[in-house]
């Protein structure tokens, strides 16, 4: 078997394998990783031990993407951008991996109530992790940023579940008052407003929230827009910055307040170009 770096024919056998596996999973389909594995030895002339790992080699490539990635293969780095590339190209083939995912669709009824509120990661009591430099250069080779940004289909799903999110958390404090005056402004009113849903503080104080999804990991970029950024500074006491992730699985959030760049690197990433 051979002990040499991986060739671009490798790596795209083993992703499409890997796609095949994460699709099974993800729509609750039950599938065999040893038989997977042995497939790619005969395939492939690698080994068994190889295989694992560059497995979980994608993984961490598709953490890096802000993507979803198969139970059991835990991300492992040091990864060769390689790799990446044969990641890349098997999801612009398939046209985007995000708009196949089933779990997308909101209308269960464990949907529709609170999500899981965690710590901010510049708050957390622990170091950052080993990985996150490798991560990022990922991102932004990709501009997995900007991809979240225009993919309408997750923002408009990621916004309805935040929707729920506050009616069922002043539901569940008694306020059903208020839960029917929340609205998603940027539906019912337009874009422009700085901010897509207009929620309350059980104690009546106003929220007014920006809503950012990935299917990602909590770290994975995000775009923040110069009207965003001045209608949070205007609006301190009451705009939050709701980033929802791990969309396709389990969503998660944290909250992230102004100033934020007390939490962020606000990095501009493109000019307005008028003429003379």
């Amino acid at each position: 078997m051979s002990d040499e770096e991986w060739s671009d024919k490798e790596n795209d056998a083993i992703v499409v394998d890997y796609f095949s596996m994460l699709s099974d999973e993800l729509s609750g389909n039950r599938y065999n990783k040893a038989a997977h594995n042995r497939t790619l030895q005969e395939l492939i002339d690698r080994s068994k031990g190889s295989i694992e790992f560059k497995h979980q080699n994608i993984s961490a490539v598709l953490k890096g993407l802000g993507e979803t990635w198969i139970n059991g293969y835990k991300p492992a780095f040091n990864f060769q951008m390689s790799l990446v590339d044969a990641v890349a190209r098997h999801l612009q083939q398939r046209g985007g991996w995000i708009a196949e995912r089933p779990s997308l669709a909101l209308g269960a009824s464990e949907a529709l109530g609170a999500i899981w509120i965690g710590t901010l990661p510049t708050m957390q009591n622990t170091p950052p992790p080993d990985e996150l430099e490798q991560m990022q250069a990922v991102a932004r080779k990709f501009d997995v940023a900007g991809r979240d940004e225009r993919n309408r289909s997750l923002g408009k799903a990621g916004e309805e579940r935040v929707l729920h999110h506050e009616r069922a958390v002043l539901t569940n404090a008694g306020r059903r008052d208020l839960a029917t005056k929340v609205r998603w402004v940027s539906q019912e009113d337009g874009d422009g407003a700085g901010y897509v849903i207009s929620s309350y503080t059980p104690e009546e104080n106003s929220r007014l929230i920006e809503v950012k999804t990935t299917n990602g990991w909590e770290r994975t970029p995000l775009h923040i827009s110069r009207n965003e950024l001045a209608v949070a500074e205007q609006n301190r006491d009451h705009w939050i910055l709701f980033r929802l992730w791990n969309f396709s699985r389990e969503p998660k959030a944290f909250e992230l307040r102004p100033p934020l760049d007390a939490h962020v690197a606000l990095n501009a990433t493109g000019f307005q170009a008028s003429f003379y």
